[in-house]
């Protein structure tokens, strides 16, 4: 499988800056922290989130804070803002089966269908999930 760890750096992003945003000033030293990461790392993260509309940053030392409602966030909005994942391309194929072999010259035809419906259910239920579902999760833990 192709997703990296950006995905859940990016929602423990998320949940740090709402949990923590009425008590300090969210910066990327700060998130990269609680992440155990190089702050560069959150950096990178951010200007993607920037750019998707999920987050806003200010300059400097201002902070990050979350654009909009949580609940108008998806994981699947997350997961596309920070994964280079296209359609059908979750699952990554070895280079080179032995076209001269009978499973070998057909394993995209056994397995293509398969793997996009994967996909596809996997990205569908990201999608019913919000950041706000989260959250509400995430206080559970934290305020325990």
């Amino acid at each position: 499988m192709q997703i990296s760890s950006r995905f859940t750096i990016a929602v423990h992003v998320l949940i740090c800056i709402e949990a923590f945003k009425n008590e300090r000033k969210i910066t990327s030293e700060f998130l990269a922290s609680s992440v155990n990461v190089n702050p560069v790392v959150i950096r990178r993260l951010l200007q993607q989130l920037k750019k998707a509309g999920i987050v806003e940053v200010k300059r400097g030392s201002g902070g990050a804070d979350i654009a909009g409602n949580l609940s108008d966030i998806t994981l699947f909005d997350v997961y596309n803002a920070v994964e280079s994942v296209g359609e059908g391309q979750l699952f990554h194929f070895h280079d080179n089966p032995n076209p001269r072999c009978p499973v070998g010259k057909n394993i995209h035809n056994i397995m293509d269908e398969r793997l996009r419906e994967i996909q596809e259910a996997m990205e569908s239920r990201m999608r019913s999930i919000t950041i706000k579902n989260i959250m509400d999760d995430a206080y559970q833990y934290i305020n325990s």
